[in-house]
C-alpha cells in the first residue's frame, strides 16, 4: 500500500512538471518555411550570380539588426521596431529574379511595398505573398500573370531615386493577408553565412539586450514581424547604446 502511495505522487508531480513545461514548449518561435523533397528551403534568391563588388552584397538582414534598432521608431515603427525585410545591394539597372513560381498581385502597389517602384507575387503553395521594392522602373507585369522562378521580374533601383545613395532590392516575405513578415533567411535557399561575410555590415549585425544577450543574434532566429504590434526590442540596456558603438566595432577605438 505505501508503494502504492509513493508511485501516485511520482505520478502527479511527472504530470505537475509536464504541465508547467507545456507552455514553454509550445512557445511560437519564427515561422519555418515548408521544404522541398531534399529538404531545401522553398525559394532561391532574388539575384543572379555570386556575391561580389560586381554583382550584389548583402546589406542589411531581416530582423532585429542594429540599425533597426538605432531607428525603429522612425523606419520600422509599424514592423515592431524591426527590420521587416532584406536589402540587398546591388547598382541600379541589375536584374531580379523572381524566388519562386507565383502569380502577380500588383505592380506599383503604393499600399504595399517599398517605392519608387515595386511589385508583389502571390505564392499560394507557401502560403505567402513576396513584395520586391526599391525597383528602378515599373515592372512590366499585370495582376494575374504567372512568372517562374529564377525569371527577371525588373531591374534594381534606389529608393531615393538617385542611384548614388543607397541602390539596393529590399525584399519582404509576408503572410497571404499580408499582416505577418517571416524571416526569410529561412524561405531562401542561400548559404546564409557566406553571404553575411559580404557587404558593409558584415561586423555588425543584430542588437543585443544585454539582460539576454543571446537571444536574436543569428539570422535564423529572428522572430515574426505582426504589424501593427508593440515594438518588441525596445530593451533597459542594449547594445548598441549608440551609433558609435557599433563603429568601434568596425575601426576600432
Amino acid at each position: 500500500m505505501a508503494r502504492q502511495r509513493h508511485c501516485r505522487r511520482w505520478r502527479l508531480r511527472v504530470i505537475v512538471v509536464a504541465a508547467a513545461l507545456l507552455p514553454a514548449l509550445a512557445a511560437p518561435g519564427p515561422a519555418r518555411a515548408a521544404t522541398g523533397p531534399d529538404g531545401a528551403p522553398p525559394f532561391g534568391f532574388p539575384f543572379e550570380g555570386r556575391p561580389g563588388p560586381s554583382t550584389w552584397l548583402m546589406g542589411q538582414m531581416y530582423g532585429n539588426t542594429t540599425s533597426a534598432f538605432r531607428r525603429g521608431d522612425l523606419w520600422y515603427a509599424a514592423g515592431q521596431g524591426l527590420h521587416f525585410g532584406i536589402d540587398v545591394l546591388a547598382r541600379c539597372g541589375t536584374p531580379v529574379v523572381a524566388i519562386g513560381d507565383g502569380e502577380v498581385v500588383q505592380a506599383d502597389w503604393t499600399a504595399r511595398g517599398s517605392g519608387p517602384h515595386n511589385l508583389v507575387v502571390r505564392h499560394p503553395q507557401q502560403a505567402v505573398t513576396v513584395l520586391y521594392g526599391h525597383l528602378l522602373e515599373r515592372p512590366a507585369f499585370s495582376p494575374g500573370e504567372s512568372v517562374a522562378r529564377g525569371q527577371r521580374i525588373g531591374l534594381s533601383g534606389d529608393p531615393d531615386v538617385t542611384c548614388d545613395s543607397r541602390p539596393h532590392l529590399h525584399l519582404e516575405i509576408r503572410s497571404l493577408d499580408y499582416r505577418t513578415a517571416y524571416n526569410p533567411a529561412l524561405w531562401i535557399d542561400a548559404d546564409w553565412d557566406a553571404v553575411m561575410l559580404l557587404g558593409p555590415f558584415s561586423d555588425v549585425h543584430f542588437a543585443r539586450d544585454l539582460a539576454d544577450p543571446l537571444r536574436w543574434v543569428r539570422g535564423e532566429d529572428q522572430p515574426d514581424v505582426h504589424f501593427g504590434g508593440a515594438a518588441i526590442n525596445r530593451y533597459q540596456e542594449a547594445w548598441p547604446g549608440s551609433a558609435a558603438d557599433a563603429a568601434c566595432v568596425v575601426v576600432g577605438c
